[in-house]
């Protein structure tokens, strides 16, 4: 069904989303304050962030925006819009921003990955101009919280993180992680103009992804064994095996892997 508020001429994100409208859904949802803090705890952040949740009803309005948007961009997390946040991408970056939104969009609008949206991240990284003036990168993470009787997206959580601190460099790509074992897509070119889904089994095992998690907060192998009622022996050897198959020698290389590369 198609989304009746959304604005084709305001911003090139609205044209993207207008331009797929079947991918979406026109009912309203309710989400739980449960339903938003889980979807918050199962992501990550390894630098300051802020989050909204998008009702796809109608976007031109973000929900639940987190105060941390006014101390990262200078918005006002009460009256801010979408408008607004999208004008604060580098101007050299909206173009890549709205290529991988289409990308993502059509990759997840196939039959038979539509049914398992709710699985999927979608990941790239962008520069966004800051309270104070300057241009940083950004990670963006988005998943889809809630979707209608024929799996049209009708809620969704975006996360932005300044990772300035751990690298400047953007690699441009797309990717798609699914976020229960199955396959992911790492690393897409969104202006290749090939874009087949290509999957990827995930390198890390489930217990290990957990790990390497917690260690983008910063928490040390006693507080990630305490939390994930493991030894710290154990936690030591996760980490080990981490850094062996990201071929990285410090944990600081492998927050920044897991960031700009995407491994899954």
């Amino acid at each position: 069904m198609p989304m009746h508020n959304l604005q084709p001429e305001r911003n090139p994100i609205h044209r993207v989303w207008q331009s797929i409208p079947e991918f979406f859904s026109s009912e309203k949802v309710l989400l739980s304050q449960m339903e938003i803090d889980q979807a918050i705890a199962g992501t990550f952040s390894s630098g300051p962030s802020y989050h909204f949740i998008l009702d796809f009803s109608d976007v031109n309005r973000p929900t639940y925006l987190s105060p941390s948007i006014e101390e990262l961009l200078g918005l006002d997390p009460g009256i801010s819009s979408i408008d607004d946040i999208v004008n604060r991408v580098h101007p050299d970056d909206l173009p890549f921003v709205t290529e991988a939104e289409e990308t993502a969009i059509r990759l997840l609008n196939d039959d038979t990955r539509k049914k398992d949206i709710k699985s999927y991240k979608i990941s790239y990284c962008f520069r966004l101009k800051t309270r104070t003036g300057d241009y940083r990168l950004f990670h963006h993470q988005c998943v889809i919280l809630a979707t209608d009787e024929n799996h049209g997206a009708a809620a969704a959580l975006l996360i932005h993180t300044d990772i300035s601190h751990l690298t400047a460099t953007n690699n441009y790509k797309l990717s798609l992680l699914h976020l229960r074992g199955g396959e992911s897509s790492m690393n897409i070119n969104v202006y290749s103009g090939n874009k087949k889904f290509s999957g990827a089994l995930s390198i890390f095992t489930t217990r290990e992804v957990e790990v390497l998690q917690l260690l983008t907060h910063g928490q040390t192998s006693a507080q990630i064994a305490q939390q994930l009622c493991i030894s710290e022996n154990t936690v030591k050897n996760h980490r080990k095996s981490l850094l062996k198959k990201a071929h990285c020698k410090t944990t600081g290389q492998l927050v920044s892997k897991y960031v700009t590369e995407k491994f899954n």
